[in-house]
């Protein structure tokens, strides 16, 4: 990720007047001052692979800098103008985080109905469920109990998608999925209601205990989405939005850490959800069973790398960072945080543009597999979130390339290889290993 900064800091940058804060080794898109150490100044965008930060499930307001600090250190450093805009902001995040669950877990009706047709699929594919999430957004689009309406939707789309979602409202099988998912949406929107008052009260001790409440309402909400029963029900694409819609309620449950100022709390349940969401996905990926599902599968899970699990790395890296600041440069954050509303105009204006076109991850899975096969495709997804994989890979193919004569496949090249080569090598020896096997033993039983 490539944080944007205004002109006059990025000269500052370039001029060493400003440096870019590291924590945990990662840059968390804030710089301050050289000389002084005591101005801080936020990114006001963010790139990956050039283009504007979008994630699935994760909104990109978790990552401006004025969502980061707790409720008890903002009533400790700032005045009422300055909690109120940092409320704003998190009332804003919130409120993304409602939508994205709507969207994603409508879409699970499509989904499930996709087994016998792949055009299903293709409707709420990465490219179609990024149109979905703006629609809704600049409310073009009804909400009811978290589902948004099919056919105004997809009103536009081909004859046989329309059919697909006259399907859905006729399918009686869905309906128990719905019902389950219907409770987990009021509960979460319960939630969400009490964190919004939470916020506007002053007496801490009522606060506390309304945010409390929320984070059970949260965890209640979470067990729904989470139902194993439900989730061995359905397909690999269905699995992954039923946890993505579980990924989003799991954030809701960190910010009710971080009004509270609980911020080991918070960096321990990021990092707990970051190592959910990597185990998540791998199960998914193991339950591919078609290209069908591959082609849906692996545009999402690339974005939800590239974008989701990035900003949450970040989010706990600015976490850690606040934990080790004095109280003296917590008030200078703060300060600084009082006059940030210009950076986050700035931010959500190079966010909000909505690029309606292929998206990269679509173009880049589309090279990939016209080079690569089903099952070496499935392994570079894996190798995304388990790098000890492609280790395991590395060593396999350099064992045999030592066997067969092949010097350049040396463990160094094989290090800065590219997934598509690194898995695609594994499968070409695996296949020469296991055809000599097979040789051997006609060999031995002849």
């Amino acid at each position: 990720m490539l944080f944007e900064f205004t002109p006059s800091i990025k000269a500052s940058l370039e001029a060493g007047k400003y440096v870019e804060i590291l924590s945990n080794g990662i840059s968390i898109g804030i710089v301050r001052d050289t000389a002084s150490e005591g101005l801080f100044a936020p990114a006001i965008g963010a790139l990956v692979d050039s283009c504007p930060l979008s994630p699935l499930t994760v909104p990109i307001q978790f990552l401006m800098t004025g969502a980061i600090l707790g409720e008890n250190t903002v009533q400790k450093h700032q005045a009422f103008y300055a909690r109120n805009q940092q409320n704003i902001r998190l009332q804003t995040g919130l409120q993304s985080l409602r939508i994205n669950i709507e969207v994603l877990q409508t879409t699970t009706a499509m989904i499930e109905l996709s087994k016998t047709s792949n055009v299903a699929l293709e409707a709420v594919n990465l490219q179609q469920i990024l149109k979905l999430k703006k629609e809704v957004e600049q409310i073009h689009l009804e909400v009811k109990d978290g589902f948004i309406d099919l056919q105004q939707a997809f009103k536009y789309q081909g004859i046989e998608v329309r059919q697909i979602v006259k399907e859905v409202a006729e399918n009686i099988e869905f309906d128990k999925h719905r019902i389950v998912l219907v409770k987990a949406y009021k509960l979460l929107l319960k939630a969400l209601n009490i964190l919004h008052s939470a916020l506007k009260l002053r007496d801490s001790h009522q606060r506390n205990a309304e945010i409390d409440s929320a984070r059970e309402i949260l965890l209640e909400a979470l067990a729904y989405y989470m139902s194993p029963q439900l989730l061995e029900q359905t397909s690999a694409p269905g699995q992954l939005r039923r946890l993505e819609c579980a990924w989003a309620v799991e954030q809701a449950i960190v910010i009710t850490y971080q009004l509270q100022n609980e911020m080991v709390a918070v960096s321990d349940r990021l990092s707990y959800l970051r190592d959910q969401i990597k185990e998540h996905t791998c199960t998914v990926i193991s339950n591919c069973e078609s290209y069908d599902e591959l082609n849906f599968l692996f545009p999402e899970i690339s974005r939800i790398c590239k974008h989701d699990l990035a900003i949450l790395e970040i989010w706990q890296a600015r976490i850690d960072w606040i934990r080790s600041l004095t109280a003296k440069e917590l008030e200078l954050l703060a300060s600084n945080e009082s006059n940030s509303s210009e950076f986050t105009e700035c931010w959500n204006s190079n966010q909000s543009v909505t690029d309606t076109s292929v998206p990269p991850e679509q173009i880049a899975y589309e090279d990939l597999a016209e080079k690569s096969h089903f099952y070496s495709l499935l392994d570079q997804l894996i190798f995304m979130f388990k790098p000890v994989l492609r280790q395991e890979y590395e060593v396999y193919i350099n064992q045999q390339a030592h066997i067969t004569g092949h010097k350049i496949l040396v463990p160094k090249n094989l290090q800065q290889a590219s997934h598509l080569t690194v898995a695609n090598l594994y499968y070409y020896f695996k296949v020469r290993d296991e055809t000599n096997i097979e040789e051997t033993l006609e060999t031995i039983i002849a």
